[in-house]
């Protein structure tokens, strides 16, 4: 089982765990929503819960909870800017197709 994080994701996720002052890593899990089915949920961790999945990776801590882990397992974290966005990027090798705009998918 693995999560890794391009240089880019880890460099973006450390600066803003520094900016907020607090901060263990990274949460990655999923949530049903969208026309495809399942949409990534990422936010940052304050506190780890008993059952999480802890991955490393470039420094970063990468936590996933047990419902999520076979849907995300494999999944390479990204982080693009183009113009005036900026966001997360994922290559998740389970991801059998993607809705149009880009928001959910489906394994």
């Amino acid at each position: 089982m693995s999560i890794t994080l391009t240089a880019q994701a880890a460099e973006h996720i450390n600066k803003h765990l520094e900016k907020r002052g607090a901060g263990l890593g990274l949460r990655l899990g999923v949530r049903l929503t969208g026309c495809s089915g399942m949409a990534y949920d990422v936010s940052y961790v304050d506190e780890v819960a008993d059952n999480d999945h802890i991955f490393e990776d470039q420094g970063v801590r990468v936590y996933v909870d047990p419902r999520s882990l076979p849907f995300v397992d494999g999944t390479q974290i990204d982080f693009e800017r183009k113009g005036l966005s900026a966001l997360f990027k994922f290559r998740n090798p389970n991801e059998k197709a993607a809705c149009g705009c880009g928001e959910s998918f489906t394994v």
